[in-house]
């Protein structure tokens, strides 16, 4: 891509390829709001297996992502993202199979974890994927631009998903979600077929564990950070139950409204003055967030804490990004932005259970609490990096 095209039609491009993380999103979105009071209310088990239900599909886009880097870096972006739309289709199928069971509980849970499985396995090819085409086609001076645009995506989908998978359930049942899932996919693949593939870069191509190694402790940083998001994207609905409070969906469209608004406004800051600075601002607007969610007396200072926290997480995964591929050579781009994101499939991975645990010994309110303190730490790391920051420069010129 030329260095003088216009900011505005980089933009474009960009959200031409977005789209499909927006569309893979969807997919995750949808069920987001409905499987935990599912699983705990219908099916009749406990907060930790409800939490499991959504922290498998992210153990699987952990596990799926030294693999999707692979086909990334070699079979090209494009490929890895139609891969990865099929997968999330296939998940649709599972969800069906899922309602079809209901009256047998062990049979439904176990098509809900089969197909999450599938669908974090496809989301490590959506997600990445859309990241490497991106850059790919507007060139790796745009990097913040690719990843804060698909962070957008991603969490506006997860905003507009949420209630959309409840009005569809409450209207017509838990069918369906996998219907629409399908539909989605479809549209997904139609719409990507034709479109033009970034070229595959030439290069030695680094160990994945060499490039794990590199971005460690930034995604550490990272994982910390994301607590808050897999703790209100998991429970907040049935913390709003055990409080008696209405309208819970609300807070997850309200954290990802939050989330977009801070990233467009502020999305330029990250080239400006740097990731690490960035990172440091919005954890602390994070933490502030978190705690009032654990102090919240009412449903509107539970609503405002929700904001606030969605607003402190936009910038952390780009502003941490940035610093983070810039330690590899552009041949393993793919490997970094995949061993980066595997600390936060990482952290929503085992926020489920392990938050489930926190609200079964503690109460639902307790954790929030517990992902302050998480974020915290991530606060207190992203400072370390930065005063480490030249010398880790001279470090990767050397």
């Amino acid at each position: 891509m030329p260095d003088n095209q216009r900011p505005m039609a980089v933009t474009l491009q960009v959200v031409s390829i977005v789209l499909f993380t927006f569309i893979g999103y969807l997919n995750i979105g949808i069920p987001l709001a409905v499987l935990p009071g599912y699983v705990h209310s219908q099916l009749g088990y406990g907060a930790v297996i409800a939490g499991l239900v959504i922290s498998v599909q992210y153990l699987a886009t952990l596990l799926s992502r030294p693999y999707a880097s692979k086909i990334i870096d070699n079979l090209g972006s494009k490929r890895a993202v139609l891969i990865g739309l099929v997968g999330c289709g296939l998940s649709g199928v599972f969800m069906l199979l899922a309602a079809w069971f209901s009256s047998l509980p062990a049979v439904s849970l176990g098509s809900l974890l089969i197909g999450r499985l599938v669908l974090g396995s496809a989301e490590s090819l959506v997600g990445s994927g859309a990241i490497g085409w991106g850059i790919g086609r507007v060139g790796a001076q745009n990097t913040a631009k690719v990843i804060s645009w698909n962070g957008i995506a991603s969490y506006g989908a997860l905003a507009v998903g949420a209630p959309l998978g409840v009005l569809l359930v409450r209207n017509f049942g838990l069918w369906s979600m996998g219907v629409s899932i399908i539909l989605l996919a479809i549209v997904g693949l139609l719409l990507a077929w034709n479109k033009v593939a970034a070229p595959i870069v030439a290069g030695v191509r680094l160990p994945f564990m060499n490039v794990l190694g590199r971005v460690l402790p930034h995604g550490c940083a990272l994982a910390l950070g994301s607590i808050g998001f897999g703790t209100i994207a998991t429970f907040i609905t049935l913390y709003y139950t055990t409080q008696h409070w209405d309208n819970a969906v609300w807070a997850l469209s309200l954290f990802g409204a939050s989330f977009i608004g801070a990233r467009l406004l502020f999305g330029n800051l990250i080239n400006r003055i740097g990731g690490f600075r960035v990172a440091i601002a919005c954890l602390s607007v994070e933490v502030l967030g978190l705690l009032l969610l654990w102090l919240a007396p009412n449903a509107h200072l539970a609503l405002a804490g929700a904001a606030l926290s969605g607003f402190g997480f936009s910038l952390v995964f780009p502003a941490l990004g940035v610093e983070a591929v810039n330690l590899v050579p552009a041949s393993s781009r793919g490997a970094a932005v995949g061993a980066y994101s595997l600390f936060i499939d990482l952290s929503l991975g085992i926020t489920g259970p392990l938050a489930g645990a926190v609200a079964s010994g503690f109460g639902f309110a307790s954790i929030f609490l517990f992902a302050a303190l998480a974020a915290t730490g991530g606060l207190l790391l992203s400072v370390y990096l930065y005063r480490q920051a030249p010398k880790a420069r001279e470090t990767r010129d050397a």
